[in-house]
């Protein structure tokens, strides 16, 4: 089994913590030129990462990745109301991956432009919803949702992209976390 991804991708991370505990080989790529996106090319035509390859079957999504995961190594199916959680979760990541590009395209990302508004206004009604469930008990396990959220939770510090000052309690949920094994060996600051 090789997982394809970036170290600092939260997408990746969330499989590469799924995996923790299974052998595979993780290729590091530096996904945005040279010989590591001509190979990303050659696995993944959406030019994005993660990208599982296993017994000749390319997965190019990470939940994709993640089904096909629970269904080989017998993990849990996702929920209705876990789909849903990661709906929000992959959508803020979007969000966020997308004001990043745009930064390092040296676009002002404090400009008021349609694209810049709707990322932000995307984030904002997440993180509410997120906050929400949080305070009625939700996220209160270590599974998949919870891996997820704590990986763009923790990338968004990373990449210094929102201060969360309106959002305490996914500030609570990411200090709860940080220390876990899994999550210490995939940090992307090492």
């Amino acid at each position: 089994m090789k997982l394809y991804g970036s170290v600092t991708s939260p997408f990746v991370r969330r499989i590469r913590v799924v995996l923790s505990n299974t052998p595979h080989e993780f290729l590091d790529l530096q996904i945005f030129s040279g010989e590591d996106r001509a190979l990303l090319a050659s696995r993944n035509p959406t030019l994005k990462v993660p990208c599982l390859e296993d017994d000749g079957q390319l997965i190019f999504d990470s939940r994709v990745i993640y089904s096909y995961l629970a269904n080989k190594l017998d993990h849990d199916s996702l929920s209705w109301e876990e789909e849903n959680q990661l709906t929000l979760i992959d959508a803020a990541n979007d969000s966020f991956v997308q004001l990043m590009l745009l930064k390092r395209s040296d676009i002002d990302i404090n400009q008021d432009k349609l694209i810049i508004r709707l990322q932000k206004e995307r984030i904002e009604s997440v993180f509410s919803t997120l906050s929400k469930q949080l305070e009625a008990g939700g996220f209160s396990g270590w599974t998949y949702p919870e891996v997820c959220l704590y990986s763009m939770v923790d990338w968004v510090l990373f990449r210094e992209l929102h201060s969360f000052k309106d959002y305490p309690l996914l500030l609570e949920f990411h200090e709860k976390h940080r220390d876990r094994i899994e999550l210490t060996a995939t940090d992307p600051r090492q």
